[in-house]
């Protein structure tokens, strides 16, 4: 039996919209995606008992009143809907203990939704010189290196200490919600990835393994085996 993986989506113009890397990440270690709706209100327990697994994409900024902040200079542009459905949806999911990756923006709404928060721009707000996480090269280039924390679940899915990611994201993730740890860091301290402690496998990583796919990056694909493969169970 293939595992079915919801994939969540944005919302433009009226339009529902998801990269297809996301969707080929999925088929390409025997998943089934499907799209997601962002319904605010309606269907969550359908979906959450439908889908075998969660797959968080990027996307835009997050609504910062979701931790408890008003909005600063440097925040973009928000989608209230995605938010309250992702939000929601995400906290069905780890109620069922079933596997959820948050991937970028991914990452940062499944810390929101279990009580963490974030910068909202750490540029203007993380003190201390910075790399460049959004990066000026192609998606498929890692630009930027993350060292692991030893032990983690993503240090023993990758099987290194330390690897080169992509980076396109100017909001990241400050303080963890309780349950969960940070597994990766950049050099200049910006959390990368984050694993809960207490579920078989709901992660969080800001760079976007799905890109770095096709070419053939061999942690971003055992990342992905290692979700399709928690999703099987």
């Amino acid at each position: 039996m293939r595992a079915i993986i919801g994939v969540s989506s944005n919302i433009k113009e009226d339009l529902l919209s998801v990269p297809l890397s996301n969707v080929r990440a999925i088929t390409q270690f025997g998943g089934v995606p499907i799209v997601l709706p962002n319904l605010v209100e309606e269907g969550i327990e359908e979906i959450a008992g439908t889908i075998d697994g969660l797959l968080l994409t990027g996307g835009g900024d997050i609504d910062p009143t979701l931790f408890g902040e008003e909005p600063l200079l440097g925040l973009g542009s928000i989608v209230p809907e995605r938010d309250l459905f992702e939000v929601a949806l995400i906290q069905k999911m780890l109620e069922l203990n079933k596997p959820v990756l948050g991937i970028c923006r991914g990452a940062q709404i499944l810390s929101i939704a279990m009580g963490g928060d974030m910068y909202q721009d750490i540029y203007s707000q993380k003190d201390g010189p910075l790399l460049q996480h959004d990066q000026q090269a192609p998606n498929w280039h890692g630009s930027h290196f993350v060292e692991m924390t030893e032990g983690s679940l993503l240090h023993k899915t990758v099987g290194v200490d330390r690897f080169k990611v992509n980076s396109y994201h100017h909001q990241a993730l400050r303080n963890m919600p309780v349950g969960f740890i940070v597994s990766g860091v950049a050099s200049d301290g910006v959390i990368e990835s984050f694993e809960s402690t207490k579920h078989p496998f709901v992660m969080g990583v800001q760079w976007h393994p799905e890109s770095l796919i096709s070419k053939g990056d061999a942690h971003s694909f055992a990342i992905f085996e290692a979700f399709l493969n928690a999703c099987k169970k």
